[in-house]
């Protein structure tokens, strides 16, 4: 009886929304009558209710930090089969439940893979085969400073490769959704962001997706940086590693919706934002003492500046954390399990992971361990990342505008899309 009350509830303000709405559009357009805009309160009413207006999805992948990507890639498995079991469709992938994929280094691969449309216009790679690519190419993915400079070089071009063999001439335009995949800019000093509504804008923002992997993910300490250009060669990027400025890429695709407001029209603040941040390192315990070797100095860095950027993100969303934030991340107990040269052994890391009790950051007091498992609260967001795809299909107005291009005009045109 509840909730035939609250869908009779709902069906109402729908009703009366869809009354002005259309009211105002008869008048104006049918009849001529000259008539004022509706007021504030008018579009405040709208925005109230948010079986209108909904939520922006947005997923952040880290850079690959002490796991090399493994948990985040699992992590989407177990999030991925949660969404076919809870919607009732087996064929249900991780880019039919966000509006915005972030991913740096690692992470930009991952979205690579799960976002790039197919020639059935779905994505390329589930989540579980996105993870099988991870643990089949480590060899060609990851770093390694024990080898010669001539096998490094050798290993980079393996690994382009590799990229050009899965993604051929895709580019930023062929991805489902929008993406973002940060790297650092050696030629303007500056970090860059490849985002698919600049590629729509023009072709010297428009970048192959091979070339995107590979730049994202270009360690300076292992084969210098990686010289790309755009599709209509006018725009050159010397790229490095995006971990070095932008390991964590979630404070960045919040920006970016929250300042779009052509395919975001109705997002003015985190209420009215869905986020899944995934994590890819390994926090170390109390009782451990960490090396200051080079390479772990490194691997710090990055993982505090994840840490500080989850944290800043933590306080920004204040009374809406618990609901619509969820942040991944593995804590120091599976430290002692990982090793890069088993299959098997990454695979069981990352699923150990997933059973851990999540760790927390604190702004400026640290980490803490809560109750929740890593896969129990991905399961729960699943749940709301459902309700909210659910939603649309009854939606009056799209809670996203994607721009997409048009066969018959050589600029970029907006394209509604309220169900996805």
């Amino acid at each position: 009886m509840a909730e035939s009350s609250l869908l009779n509830d709902q069906t109402f303000n729908v009703d009366k929304l869809t009354y002005e709405i259309f009211s105002f559009l008869e008048n104006k357009f049918l009849f001529g009558e000259k008539i004022e805009k509706p007021n504030a309160t008018f579009f405040s009413d709208l925005k109230s209710s948010k079986n209108v207006t909904g939520k922006v999805r947005i997923l952040s992948i880290d850079g690959g930090g002490s796991t090399d990507g493994i948990l985040a890639a699992k992590s989407l498995t177990f999030l991925e089969t949660c969404l076919c079991q809870k919607s009732g469709n087996p064929d249900a992938r991780i880019a039919d439940f966000f509006d915005v994929a972030a991913g740096s280094g690692i992470g930009g691969i991952l979205v690579a893979l799960l976002f790039t449309k197919g020639n059935d216009s779905r994505p390329i790679f589930t989540a579980t085969e996105a993870l099988q690519f991870l643990v089949k190419n480590s060899g060609k993915l990851f770093k390694s400073s024990s080898n010669g400079i001539l096998k490094r070089i050798f290993r980079s071009s393996k690994a382009e490769k590799m990229f050009w063999a899965v993604f051929g001439e895709s580019t930023l335009k062929d991805t489902l959704k929008p993406v973002l995949i940060p790297c650092y800019d050696l030629s303007t000093q500056a970090p860059f962001l490849f985002s698919r509504a600049d590629a729509f804008e023009s072709d010297s923002y428009d970048f192959k997706l091979s070339d995107i992997c590979s730049a994202t993910s270009a360690d300076p300490t292992v084969v210098g940086a990686f010289e790309m250009r755009s599709v209509d060669k006018r725009n050159k990027i010397v790229a490095i590693d995006s971990g070095v400025t932008m390991n964590n890429p979630t404070a960045a695709a919040i920006t970016h919706v929250l300042n779009n407001k052509h395919e975001f029209p109705f997002c003015d603040g985190v209420e009215d934002i869905l986020v899944v941040s995934l994590g890819n390192g390994v926090s170390v315990s109390a009782h451990q003492e960490p090396t200051l070797s080079s390479a772990n100095l490194v691997k710090i860095s990055g993982e505090g500046a994840s840490d500080m950027v989850d944290e800043a993100v933590s306080m920004a969303f204040g009374e809406y954390m618990t609901s619509n934030y969820v942040r991944i991340q593995a804590n120091g107990n599976a430290d002692k399990c990982i090793r890069r040269n088993s299959t098997s052994r990454l695979l069981e890391t990352a699923d150990a992971m997933l059973v851990q009790k999540s760790v927390e950051s604190v702004l400026f007091r640290g980490k803490k361990v809560v109750q929740k498992t890593n896969s129990n609260k991905l399961e729960g967001f699943a749940g709301e990342l459902i309700k909210e795809h659910e939603r649309r299909k009854f939606s009056i107005l799209p809670t996203v505008m994607f721009k997409q291009s048009s066969p018959r005009l050589s600029s970029a045109t907006v394209s509604t899309e309220s169900s996805y």
